[in-house]
């Protein structure tokens, strides 16, 4: 029965895989995408990575589905105009930048730079619980700091919108 449900999920996540790429909508496909995020995050749960499966659920599944459909919701289509001259618009101002990136790559390996960093000693705590919140703290402020950027992020850009 275990095997039968893993199975399952992890046919729901191809399906959901295959049905944001193959799909010719933007909005469609973010969708599919969040729903494919969110069957990992219940495969991650029945794998007994808990913290893992909340930081899948709450980054991808919420706040980067909530940043796609709202930036493809305030974005209009394009003519094919318009887009044949911004594809020469940016040919135009980035013709001399594969010169550019092969000349730099050129010269940073004829550079050579010793960097004696030290490592911090190996973790022997075992239990996740201790490592996230006494260990890892700055992490765990650090995505809910970014959580809430995009939050206000997308509230700041429909308000932006509802005056326009």
């Amino acid at each position: 029965m275990v095997i039968t449900v893993d199975i399952i999920i992890l046919i729901f996540m191809i399906l959901g895989a295959l049905w944001a790429v193959m799909t010719r909508s933007l909005l469609r496909s973010a969708i599919a995408l969040a729903f494919t995020s969110a069957v990992l995050s219940v495969l991650m749960f029945k794998l007994n990575a808990p913290l893992a499966a909340v930081f899948e659920l709450s980054v991808c599944t919420g706040l980067i589905s909530v940043l796609f459909i709202s930036t493809i919701s305030l974005t209009h289509p394009l003519t094919w105009e318009e887009i044949f001259q911004h594809m020469r618009e940016r040919h135009k101002r980035f013709k001399y930048l594969p010169f550019i990136i092969v000349a730099v790559g050129i010269g940073l390996s004829m550079v050579s730079v010793k960097l004696n960093l030290p490592l911090p000693a190996p973790e022997t705590n075992n239990d996740m619980r201790i490592v996230l919140w006494n260990l890892r703290r700055l992490d765990v402020i650090g995505q809910v700091v970014i959580l809430l950027c995009g939050v206000f992020g997308v509230v700041i850009l429909f308000k932006d919108e509802d005056k326009k």
